[in-house]
């Protein structure tokens, strides 16, 4: 019976499976290799499918690891008063409107993108979409360019009051003792085209032509009844009633540009401002061309190397920023640094006289230009650290202190301190100006400034961001 039920069977599966072909005959391993491969047949491989929807269950919180810069950049925010930032929301419980962003995600935010090099309003706004760092940050909190581009601007006290706070903390935990202070200026591209700058004849004809334009415009403005035609013909108007200030500003300017001009030998009448963005200047820049800058002006402690004073002027000169920036740290800090380092630019006479009684200048002598006699024949110069009959105390001082060796040992922290927070800055982006007039502009530098410090303070006191790390391994974590 079990033989009929057998046979059975197998008649069965060869009425099912009899179009199949035969199995080929098992080949041995090294007849296989023998044979060419084109009889082998295609190799049978799995190929990616990137049209395949997967669902994977992943919390914010876990897409970065423990001491991340993101993470450093958002504990340090938190521990910041940000009541100011919080006063300007217009936006309040049991009002109407939509609820605004917390200041902490957009703040947190630019700092992160400042020390990622990152200095686009557009380009942050994609990076909280597709980054982890920055979706971390945001927290799944959806944020638009605007609001981002708008909140960079508009918060100027608060982040030089920022500056001063954190200072504060830093130097109560002895990291800052601002001791020796060096100071130099970066220039920095700005804005506006070489192609905006106008003479005083231009910039007086396209004013009373901006004029002209506004008030056609808000004739049509006014007889349009169409409500299409009045939105676009309203934008058109702000659009001129836009270049209309522009041009007004660089004619408030120009009378600045022409004394400039003149101090430094050249023609009043072809000084030139530019209508995109009167504060900037033509300077030369470190390339040799000339290009519209702004002078980023920082103060930076030495052993530190902590920013402690920010300043963003349109002139290209260092000549005169001196006493200003002693002036802001002396403020900010409430004392004044023993030494201040500058370089060749910075000693004028006026200004060593302000600083005077303040904190000793430590800056190069320049050399005494070379002189003839009646016969042509070249006179010795005279020794450049010998005082001059009208040289006031304070330069005969700085004269007499540069002669020394132990001030020259002194003025070399100058480069090793400034021309790096310099690089830094240019490393973390800082080599055009994103946004136009000094107001604005000063709250970049703020921020780069900021992000500076917000690292030298995990590196130099890490416990104010409540960390127990040392500094070596919080600074390999964030790398």
């Amino acid at each position: 019976m079990e033989r009929q039920a057998c046979d059975k069977q197998m008649r069965q599966t060869d009425e099912l499976f009899g179009d199949l072909p035969e199995p080929a005959a098992k080949v041995p391993t090294d007849a296989r290799a023998a044979q060419p491969a084109a009889t082998l047949g295609r190799a049978r491989v799995v190929m990616p499918n990137r049209e395949q929807v997967e669902l994977r269950p992943m919390d914010l919180e876990s897409l970065l690891p423990a001491g991340h810069r993101a993470r450093l950049v958002w504990a340090w925010v938190e521990a910041q008063d940000l009541s100011a930032m919080y006063a300007a929301i217009k936006v309040r419980e049991g009002g109407v409107g939509r609820s605004a962003i917390a200041p902490e995600i957009l703040f947190a935010l630019w700092l992160y993108a400042t020390l990622e090099g990152v200095g686009s309003a557009r380009e942050l706004s994609r990076l909280v979409m597709v980054h982890d760092a920055y979706r971390w940050i945001s927290g799944g909190v959806q944020v638009n360019y605007h609001a981002l581009s708008d909140f960079r601007v508009e918060h100027d006290k608060a982040l030089d009051e920022m500056l001063s706070t954190s200072l504060a903390a830093l130097m109560a935990a002895g990291a800052v003792k601002l001791e020796r202070v060096a100071q130099d200026g970066m220039r920095v591209r700005a804005n506006a085209g070489a192609a905006s700058f106008r003479r005083r004849g231009t910039l007086e004809e396209c004013l009373k032509q901006a004029r002209e334009r506004v008030d056609a415009l808000k004739d049509q403005v006014q007889a349009d009844p169409g409500e299409a035609n009045r939105r676009a013909q309203a934008a058109r108007e702000r659009a001129q009633r836009d270049m209309e200030q522009r041009v007004k500003k660089a004619l408030e300017r120009l009378p600045e540009i022409e004394q400039t001009k003149r101090r430094n030998g050249g023609k009043a009448e072809e000084a030139r401002a530019s209508t995109t963005d009167a504060d900037a200047s033509v300077m030369k820049m470190a390339d040799g061309g000339f290009r519209p800058a702004v002078n980023a002006q920082f103060g930076t402690d030495c052993e530190s190397q902590v920013i402690v004073g920010v300043d963003v002027v349109s002139a290209g000169s260092d000549m005169a920023q001196l006493e200003p920036m002693v002036q802001q740290v002396s403020e900010r800090c409430a004392q004044a640094p023993k030494q201040w380092l500058v370089d060749g630019g910075y000693p004028a006479h006026e200004q060593l006289d302000a600083v005077a009684g303040k904190t000793e200048v430590y800056a190069p002598v320049p050399e005494p230009r070379a002189k003839k006699d009646d016969q042509g024949k070249p006179i010795e110069p005279a020794d450049k650290y010998a005082p001059k009959s009208d040289d006031s105390q304070a330069v005969k001082d700085w004269r007499e202190r540069m002669k020394q060796p132990e001030a020259q040992q002194i003025y070399r922290d100058r480069a090793a301190t400034a021309e790096c927070v310099n690089a830094q800055a240019r490393n973390r982006g800082l080599t055009r100006m994103p946004v136009r007039g000094l107001a604005k502009m000063r709250c970049v530098a703020l921020l780069y400034a900021l992000a500076h410090n917000l690292m030298r303070t995990v590196a130099l006191a890490p416990h104010l961001l409540g960390l127990t790390q040392g500094a070596s391994e919080i600074q390999a974590s964030t790398v």
